[in-house]
């Protein structure tokens, strides 16, 4: 049932995930060459429109998933103001669509949230909060199902020297990916610039020996039979983060949004990391993502891994804010980029991480950073379908 549903979003793949890195380079490509003008949010406190680009197809942006679920943010914007949430199959996606001018707010991974801000010749975006920070959202390895019974994740790693691995060039699990093989010296056959859709069709056709990927399709590849989980970024300390993204104007003409947003999106936050509303998450994610099962996704977030394929205890911390923690992952990553010319600079300008709107909710919440956390749970935990 569940590669029956997959298939039925094969054409929209087609078109949004035909490799990250190449979707990267279309944001300078299908963006308006000329930057366009701000758009009119209206006077504070005046009720407002808002279109949300978020992904409910990478697992550590879910906070928009309830945010979606449950209106949060009906609590905070003015009365009157309305909201649309689109889809985005992958983080560059809604890039894009914010520098058109299309979308307002954004929930991406890091290394799309980061080359957003580097595009300020097209529309200006920010990054102005922390979604998640984790071990193996972003930096999962899977291998072929017959791939030798290894007996920890570095004896794993070590295998994949001489093999075919796949990922999608420019995502921040390429970034993991390259890490470690050059911290343990590994040197694939070949490094293949795949979408996730093309190496599920490779674990199927036995065609690569194995993939850096990320949550859910992760934990689908491995529930659907195609590989096994081997390793994630707790092997070699590696993280992995996710961004609430705004355009500068909208910041600008309203700061009284940008407020309203991140107090629903720290209700929202709050709300994930609290494991008795596990199963609610999960079935609101189920409705808002195609082509998954309920155990996929709970298994995503929820679940927890074995030890010796480096199953994070925990699965995801909530930072909210841009902690210290999470500004050295900035840097690492816009490092990468620019090693890889996705970017032209190596060193994001100072304003395009705005941390002080999330400082000021929380010291207004009295709160501090990280909010939450969410532990992985053994499968007797999951109650759905």
């Amino acid at each position: 049932m569940a590669l029956f549903l997959w298939k039925r979003v094969r054409s929209a793949a087609k078109l949004a995930a035909a490799g990250l890195a190449a979707t990267l380079a279309a944001v300078v490509v299908t963006a308006p060459v000329a930057r366009a003008a701000d758009i009119d949010y209206g006077k504070p406190g005046e009720p407002v429109h808002l279109v949300i680009g978020y992904q409910p197809y990478y697992t550590q942006s879910w906070s928009g998933v309830v945010m979606r679920g449950k209106k949060m943010y009906e609590k905070y914007l003015p009365k009157g103001s309305t909201v649309e949430f689109a889809v985005g199959l992958q983080g560059a996606v809604i890039v894009n669509a914010m520098l058109a001018g299309k979308e307002h707010i954004g929930y991406v991974g890091d290394m799309p949230g980061i080359v957003s801000t580097t595009k300020q010749q097209v529309a200006d975006i920010r990054i102005v909060a922390t979604i998640g920070l984790g071990t193996d959202q972003c930096n999962v390895f899977l291998t072929r199902k017959d791939a030798p019974a290894f007996a920890n994740a570095k004896e794993a790693i070590k295998w994949l020297d001489g093999k075919q691995v796949a990922v999608p060039l420019g995502s921040c699990a390429d970034r993991f990916g390259q890490s470690v093989f050059k911290a343990m010296n590994i040197k694939p056959a070949a490094y293949l610039n795949q979408s996730i859709e093309v190496i599920t069709s490779g674990f199927r056709a036995g065609k690569i020996d194995a993939a850096v990927i990320w949550e859910p399709t992760a934990s689908r590849i491995v529930q659907e039979g195609l590989a096994k989980r081997v390793a994630s970024g707790g092997t070699v300390g590696e993280n992995d983060g996710g961004f609430l993204t705004m355009r500068a104007d909208l910041i600008k003409q309203r700061p009284d949004i940008v407020k309203a947003w991140l107090n629903a999106e720290l209700d929202a936050e709050l709300y994930m990391a609290d494991p008795k509303n596990a199963m609610e998450v999960t079935a609101m994610a189920a409705q808002q993502a195609t082509g998954f099962t309920e155990k996929m996704l709970w298994a995503s977030l929820y679940g927890r891994y074995p030890a010796e394929a480096d199953g994070a205890a925990v699965r995801l911390v909530l930072p909210f804010a841009v902690t210290p923690d999470v500004q050295s992952l900035i840097a690492k990553d816009t490092a990468f980029l620019y090693t890889i010319k996705s970017i032209d600079v190596d060193k994001l300008r100072p304003e395009a991480v705005m941390p002080e709107f999330a400082d000021q909710v929380l010291k207004e919440r009295g709160l501090t950073s990280p909010i939450g956390k969410i532990n992985g749970m053994p499968d007797s935990e999951f109650k759905g379908k």
